[in-house]
């Protein structure tokens, strides 16, 4: 990135192969949200690495968002009125019959898929 500052906020739910690319382009003080590891868990980092530009690095689990019952209803709620509202939109990139879920199953695995895959009921 010549000539940038650098970014606010990286978003990174791939891991290991972003995760030090991710912090790179940050700006000082940015913040980094790794919330997956689709390629592996990321190197440890020691503190310094932050330090240097004062970054800022979370690792939400959705289990600490929901923790009990209530949470978990609080949650869902907000989640469906934003959908029924239209706010969320949820895209479905690839839908397969049931009776392929062995060929969805072996996509995803190849990673031929990217996105929500959806397996749909067979119709008669």
């Amino acid at each position: 990135m010549p000539n940038l500052k650098g970014v606010n906020v990286v978003y990174d739910s791939v891991g290991k192969d972003t995760f030090q690319g991710s912090l790179a382009c940050l700006k000082p003080r940015g913040y980094m949200v790794n919330f997956g590891q689709s390629s592996g868990i990321p190197d440890p980092l020691p503190l310094s690495a932050l330090a240097a530009k004062s970054l800022f690095l979370t690792r939400p689990s959705l289990m600490q968002y929901n923790a009990t019952r209530d949470e978990l209803l609080e949650c869902a709620s907000e989640v469906f009125t934003n959908v029924a509202s239209g706010v969320l939109r949820v895209r479905v990139n690839h839908t397969y019959p049931l009776s392929h879920a062995a060929e969805a199953h072996a996509d995803l695995e190849a990673r031929k898929t990217s996105g929500s895959v959806v397996l749909l009921p067979d119709t008669a």
